[in-house]
């Protein structure tokens, strides 16, 4: 990755991500500008849907990892790519790999109570996977 390709997906990473305790369990969450959370749900609201979740481990060799998450929603031809930083995010992906569970929700949801999405990951293994190639990748 040359250091302006380095620039370039540091700028366009997603920031907002957090963790918040479920049933005992850290469980990861992306933050969404309140407008597009608002529109998702709106569309999906009331209908049986499946959110399939892909991770496209980007990385230099120099200890810099992207992860490029595409939720495609099987309900309203609703795509969302989200990018994240591995570096700065890590639990993030631990809680992934550990509970196989995702939150979205919009900045002003009580993370945990109110107005969170979850998605369960059907395939843990993927997530597991995925975590030992961000740390192969990060040379943890």
């Amino acid at each position: 990755m040359a250091d302006n390709e380095l620039e370039r997906l540091l700028a366009q990473r997603h920031k907002d991500v957090t963790l918040f305790d479920f049933e005992g369990k850290k469980v990861p969450c992306i933050i969404m500008e309140e407008k597009r959370f608002d529109e998702i749900m709106k569309t999906i609201a009331g209908k049986p849907i499946s959110v399939e979740t892909n991770l496209n481990i980007l990385q230099d060799g120099l200890g810099h990892v992207f992860v490029n998450m595409a939720l495609n929603f099987s309900q309203g031809e609703i795509e969302e790519k989200i990018l994240l930083y591995a570096n700065e995010s890590m639990e993030f992906f631990e809680a992934l790999t550990d509970t196989s569970m995702l939150a979205l929700s919009s900045p002003r949801s009580e993370y945990g109570r109110s107005n969170v999405f979850m998605i369960q990951l059907p395939k843990p293994e993927r997530t597991a996977d995925a975590l030992e190639i961000i740390k192969k990748g990060l040379k943890i």
